[in-house]
């Protein structure tokens, strides 16, 4: 399998749909699915009846996730997005922004 080139805790920006141009950080990566949680990206709401643990209901506002096509990684250097590529520095592989040449952290 290929190495993943969205992880959490990156920093990404929103390609296309309703949250185009939004930027954010990813809490959470499904890399089976190809999708990923975005903080403040891609807002669902849920109408919830009342229940013994929740008694009051209402709504439930949660971030769904997106495809991992529909986000770029933000480059560290000009916070555009950009494509990921990988290279070997000091014997390590390692992402890099293609737009930058700046190392990715993670």
């Amino acid at each position: 399998m290929a190495a993943a080139k969205i992880k959490k805790g990156d920093k990404v920006v929103v390609l296309s749909g309703k949250d185009k141009g939004k930027h954010g950080e990813v809490t959470k990566a499904f890399p089976k699915e190809g999708k990923v949680i975005v903080a403040g990206v891609n807002i669902i709401t849920r109408h919830r009846k009342p229940t013994q643990v929740n008694p009051q209901g209402g709504l439930e506002r949660a971030e769904a996730p997106l495809h991992v096509s529909k986000v770029a990684i933000e480059d560290p250097k000009t916070g555009k997005a950009t494509r990921v590529r990988f290279e070997v520095r000091d014997g390590k592989k390692v992402r890099v922004a293609a737009r930058s040449g700046e190392m990715i952290n993670g």
